[in-house]
């Protein structure tokens, strides 16, 4: 019989909704229930491609015994970390605080009034390694819950204390300047790979934001230094097994530090941040494989990822069934030279074995191969593998495909509508622009309510419970901001506005600028989470100063302009210690210390064609976070295009910067000029 779980809109929940455990979601009655019985609370935070949450499902949760003893002695919540992420925070800082590590699954114990008290991650079904079973966790917690109840409730109040009375140091109110942005990038090269590219040793990350900073970095000063890195590890990353070299997007990480082996999900943030950091680096050298590697991202999150509703789902899993009813990770992606020899006859699999890596040893599991693009002498017919890639992608979509989580994240999908409509603008692919608009409108009817507020996720064309995150904000407003730039529909502005207004009036403290994770009339948690580090995606923090310094040079709003200034004070405190972490809120204090300039474009209509070619030229502008408004003269969707008239008759650009602007020009030339300088 199901349980509670069953009403559930996440995918993730619902993955539960079977178990013999009598999950409870998040909610106020289940700590209710917990103070009733009067036992403590088991929380389980996970999502849906985490291969781990799998396993300690498989092995625990659907184990009749385990869910007997834990529905006896406990209140069971089970959270989706990705659907909460104001809980997951809360409490993965006090796993880290206790443990030194964390990670999901996220196993943790709390008294009914919420405060945590013993913390893990994953726990096996019997001792290893030495760690104890699962059951021996239950046993101990329940025990200690029974026979110390006081000691517990102590060692939970001052844990409690702790968390609340942590700060973070703000670094002032000063936006970074010069000094500060050079040590970042003096810490970045330290810390690069120069062998492989990025950033450290296994597991290596995709370092877009890092990327993104660099880009900027490289535009504003012409460091070469810069450029390189960010070039190398873009060839690396994209030549790599961590990006699918048949089906496009990359994975979440490669275990090693060569990129060779990935952890196979794939995240809907890290190809958005990707697919746009690509397309940036095109426009910065004119790479044809950053072309390729933009296009194949875009083209995979439309195919893949794409609902039925116009937006775009959060991960595909790891794991999929290996055609005996196991599910195996990675087991959709790699191959052995026997299975390219049955797709593609001895004499094409011998070719694709050189081209993509493919070895009798393998590279994975078992002798299969992760597919990469190694480097090596000679010259391979580019028909001839094109031949080849398409064959093995139709056999690869015989395969068992892996699980989607079909649930809409509102911040995620913001970010998806900035790369897919600045990579629709770049290359003249109208129909990823369609995509991106349609995943705003998607975001508009279903997530906004009559007061701008943000609901975190959808599904099904269903807007889940939970109120939207200060990243929700912050990257729902970015890729808004990004959509008016290349549309020339103001409307998205004004959408852009409406969050931000938010942003300032309930998730800004008023004294210090400090922002939060949380709003201020947000469910009030043991502490209001607040980080301002970026780690998969920008942190709400980053995002929303991005947002705001962007509708700042959109439409002069000083309010705005102020808030972004004080929220990089951060930054400035951070980025010359710890850049790896802060890579986006580099890339906007780059913005900052830049202008950003405002590039204002007008002409007779938008179909004008020396009205497209300026409004083209103006997008591929390489100076770091340039705004672009274009219309007719007598438009008033953007400010920026208030009085600015034709030059005799002929479509214009203004490019203005600091409040000084330069004389208008009709030359695409001399605008090129004018943004890369």
């Amino acid at each position: 019989m199901p349980n509670r779980l069953a009403h559930e809109t996440s995918p993730y929940l619902l993955q539960h909704a079977d178990n013999p455990v009598d999950w409870w979601p998040w909610s106020e009655a289940a700590f209710a229930e917990a103070r009733r019985r009067g036992v403590a609370v088991h929380l389980s935070v996970g999502y849906s491609s985490c291969h781990w949450c799998h396993v300690l499902a498989k092995e625990s949760f659907e184990d009749e015994a385990v869910a007997a003893y834990m529905n006896e002695h406990f209140v069971n919540i089970k959270v989706d970390r990705e659907e909460r992420p104001d809980v997951d925070a809360v409490y993965m800082e006090a796993v880290q605080a206790a443990t030194g590590q964390g990670g999901w699954p996220m196993t943790v114990f709390l008294t009914p009034d919420a405060e945590p008290f013993y913390f893990g991650t994953y726990f096996p079904p019997a001792p290893r390694q030495g760690m104890p079973s699962f059951r021996q966790v239950l046993e101990g917690v329940r025990s200690a819950w029974a026979d110390r109840r006081d000691e517990v409730a102590d060692v939970a109040g001052k844990i409690t204390r702790d968390l609340a009375e942590r700060e973070i140091s703000y670094g002032g109110t000063e936006a970074p300047g010069e000094q500060e942005l050079a040590q970042a990038l003096l810490g970045l090269t330290r810390e690069y790979d120069p062998q492989r590219g990025g950033f450290g040793g296994a597991p290596k990350f995709p370092p877009s934001m890092a990327v993104e900073f660099l880009l900027r970095h490289h535009a504003r000063t012409g460091a070469d230094g810069a450029l390189q890195m960010a070039q190398d590890t873009c060839e690396r990353m994209a030549r790599g097994g961590i990006y699918d070299q048949l089906g496009g997007g990359f994975a979440r990480y490669s275990v090693d530090r060569d990129w060779v082996v990935p952890h196979f999900e794939k995240m809907l943030y890290d190809n958005a941040l990707l697919c746009r950091v690509y397309a940036h680096l095109w426009r910065a050298t004119g790479s044809e494989l950053a072309r390729r590697v933009a296009l194949e991202t875009a083209d995979f999150m439309v195919r893949e990822l794409r609902t039925n509703e116009g937006g775009f789902a959060s991960a595909l899993d790891a794991d999929s069934d290996d055609g005996t009813g196991k599910h195996v990770e990675g087991v959709y992606y790699v191959w052995t030279p026997q299975q390219l020899r049955e797709v593609l006859g001895d004499d094409d699999a011998e070719l694709a074995a050189r081209y993509f890596g493919v070895t009798d040893e393998g590279t994975f599991e078992h002798g299969s191969s992760v597919l990469q693009l190694p480097q090596q002498d000679g010259v391979f017919d580019a028909e001839k593998i094109a031949s080849v890639k398409e064959r093995l992608l139709a056999a690869r979509a015989e395969r068992p495909a892996p699980g989607r989580d079909d649930k809409i994240v509102a911040a995620w999908n913001g970010l998806a509508v900035a790369a897919l409509a600045e990579t629709g603008a770049y290359f003249d692919r109208p129909d990823l622009v369609d995509a991106a608009v349609a995943a705003a409108d998607l975001l508009v009817r279903l997530h906004l309510d009559e007061h701008a507020r943000l609901s975190r996720t959808s599904k099904d064309g269903k807007a889940g419970a939970n109120a939207g995150v200060l990243e929700d904000y912050g990257d729902v407003a970015e890729g808004f901001l990004a959509l008016a730039s290349v549309t020339g529909e103001g409307v998205w502005l004004d959408f852009a506005g409406f969050l931000l207004d938010h942003v300032l009036a309930r998730f800004t403290d008023a004294e210090s600028g400090a922002l939060y994770d949380t709003a201020a009339d947000a469910e009030q948690l043991i502490r209001r989470p607040q980080d301002p580090t970026d780690n998969a995606a920008p942190s709400g923090w980053s995002a929303a100063a991005g947002a705001l310094l962007s509708y700042a040079a959109q439409t002069g709003a000083e309010p705005h302009r102020a808030a972004a200034v004080r929220a990089l004070g951060v930054v400035k405190a951070l980025g010359p210690r710890v850049p790896r972490f802060i890579g986006w809120g580099l890339a906007v204090a780059e913005a900052n210390l830049d202008g950003p300039r405002e590039v204002a474009v007008v002409g007779p209509s938008l179909a004008d064609e020396g009205t497209r070619t300026l409004h083209r030229t103006a997008l591929l502008g390489t100076a770091p976070g340039a705004v672009v408004a274009v219309g007719t003269p007598e438009s008033d969707e953007f400010p920026l295009l208030v009085d600015r008239p034709l030059q005799q008759g002929a479509p214009a650009a203004y490019v203005c910067r600091n409040f000084t602007c330069d004389a208008p020009t009709t030359d695409p030339d001399r605008l090129r000029t004018a943004l890369s300088r």
